[in-house]
């Protein structure tokens, strides 16, 4: 069973995506398409013209390496194979290296991509669609990835192996002391056979493989193998020589920095949250256990911030390009356009902060003449237990109601099950009718009076509300045990008062469901129909 609920009405969602979903004008300027079927097609009819023979060699190349050490099913096979096609194009999600994929969105986001492509591949055309994961194996914010939640408790990487290497890409992080957590999230599982597979896929992934960037992609080859899903590595010598020309474009102009600001401050003129600000150049500086920005000097020398390397002017830099252009590496901002110089792609599945700053890029992609992809809001998802719907249909609260803020679901109930009236609503309107008379009975007798009228007025409407209050807080303290069922079934659905999707961990739902978990998920997600989706899991 599922239901779905419009993303501006959970409140869990900015306005710049509520208005997106309803393609509001004022935002058309920042995106090429709005997603559709028809669009995506001839989105890629586009992008099959512009991308190259060259590119496509390379990218298939260079993905044949990275898959080298690692088992593949047919179906990614088969899509190494269709990539090479020069009517095929990619439609792409990516997302940071999580431990055990992190946050429960994590596998939303690659069913979205791998749906999507179904459905096209379904439209029998001469077009081929293959589904993308990016990995994000040149992020350097180690404490956001290194912990996973399992049924409330954080399951936490506690890095001291290598710790010269903490200030570099995370996908270089060496896997040692990976098999502490092995032994803590082992304990936690229990056991029974969803428990074994999860505790051989944690141990065959990090324990069996040398850094995060192998294990990642063998997690996600594990999972989601069955469907094709190509992992892409954008940490790879022979793809960022693709990308030398944009990256001399970037240190020599201030194209990106232009575009990009302007951009932000249009957003910002429509009174929506700028996501990211750009740098005068949007590329760091990488080597072993360094990742640091690039700065360009008055007497034109360029350094790495808070590093003793450098280069006199950008001939010198140039050739540091030519030669080792895997040091250097995009910045959020930049990173899109390495991903679609590299890969022919159509169409980016992101979460609502993500989209906010490809909102930001359109004109930058302009300037460089790089095709803007389309832009799709993934699934989200409310995963709702057998249990879980029956205390539902005990209490007679609908789902809707729980995604309010806590203090006024609670008021909300209260007042549903009080047997007095605690809404005061009637007597402020004889009240206010009460004081429009005392206003026309002054204004035909003294209008010098009518001040004391307002702020008599005031007062008393004031004090109606205090009294209200204090009335809904002493029926909260007389309906304690109603109110705490309320408060816990909530507190199941939305842990911490955020999203389930956001602090859940794939793990513990598919502890309960197995290998099913995800193909249920894969046959309720679709992510071209714009609404949040509740799935009732059966038992």
């Amino acid at each position: 069973m599922i239901a779905s609920i419009e993303f501006k009405k959970t409140g869990y969602f900015s306005s710049l995506i509520c208005d997106y979903l309803e393609e509001k004008p004022q935002l058309k300027r920042f995106y090429d398409k709005f997603p559709s079927i028809a669009n995506l097609e001839l989105q890629a009819k586009e992008k099959t013209q512009v991308y190259s023979k060259k590119n496509r060699a390379i990218l298939v190349k260079a993905l044949r390496q990275q898959y080298q050490n690692i088992e593949i099913s047919e179906a990614v096979s088969n899509n190494l194979n269709i990539l090479e096609n020069p009517n095929t194009v990619t439609i792409t999600t990516g997302h940071q290296l999580n431990l055990f994929s992190g946050p429960l969105y994590f596998v939303y986001k690659i069913l979205s991509v791998v749906n999507l492509c179904e459905q096209l591949n379904h439209q029998k055309t001469d077009l081929n669609y293959v589904p993308v994961y990016w990995m994000a194996t040149e992020d350097h914010d180690f404490l956001e990835i290194n912990h996973f939640n399992f049924k409330g408790k954080k399951i936490q990487w506690n890095y001291e192996a290598g710790l010269e290497n903490k200030n570099g890409y995370v996908g270089e992080f060496s896997t040692n002391g990976l098999d502490q957590v092995f032994e803590l999230f082992e304990k936690e599982l229990g056991v029974g056979k969803n428990a074994k597979r999860l505790k051989e896929l944690f141990a065959k992934a990090y324990l069996q493989h040398k850094n995060l960037t192998e294990a990642s992609r063998f997690l996600v080859n594990e999972l989601f193998k069955d469907y094709g899903v190509i992992v892409v590595d954008g940490n790879d010598k022979i793809l960022k020589e693709l990308y030398i020309p944009y990256l001399k474009n970037e240190l020599t102009t201030n194209i990106s920095f232009q575009e990009v600001s302007k951009t932000a401050i249009a957003l910002s003129k429509l009174d929506y949250k700028v996501q990211v600000n750009p740098r005068e150049i949007n590329l760091f500086y990488g080597i072993k256990g360094l990742r640091s920005r690039i700065e360009k000097q008055e007497d034109g020398s360029y350094i790495v911030v808070d590093e003793k390397i450098s280069w006199k002017d950008f001939s010198a830099l140039q050739v540091e390009i030519e030669n080792y252009p895997e040091r250097f590496s995009p910045n959020v901002l930049l990173r899109p356009l390495y991903q679609e110089v590299i890969l022919p792609n159509i169409a980016y599945i992101g979460g609502g902060g993500e989209l906010a700053y490809w909102f930001q890029l359109k004109e930058m992609f302009a300037q460089h003449q790089v095709p803007f992809p389309n832009l799709i809001l993934r699934d989200s998802v409310l995963l709702v237990k057998e249990k879980t719907k029956q205390k539902l249909e005990r209490l007679d609260i609908s789902l809707s109601k729980l995604f309010r803020k806590q203090n006024d679901l609670i008021n909300w109930r209260i007042r549903k099950i009080s047997n007095i009236s605690i809404d005061f609503s009637e007597q402020r309107k004889a009240l206010q009718k009460q004081f429009e008379d005392l206003k026309k009975l002054a204004t035909e007798t003294d209008k010098s009076f009518i001040g004391s009228v307002n702020a008599q007025e005031t007062k008393q409407l004031k004090g109606l509300k205090v009294l209200e209050k204090r009335l809904l807080k002493a029926q909260r303290r007389k309906l304690k045990d109603e109110v705490n069922r309320v408060v816990l079934l909530q507190n199941e659905l939305f842990p911490q008062q955020s999203l389930q999707e956001r602090k859940a961990n794939f793990s513990e739902f598919y502890l309960e469901y197995g290998e099913s978990f995800i193909k249920t998920l894969k046959e309720k997600l679709n992510p071209l129909d714009t609404s949040f989706k509740i799935i009732f899991m059966e038992d």
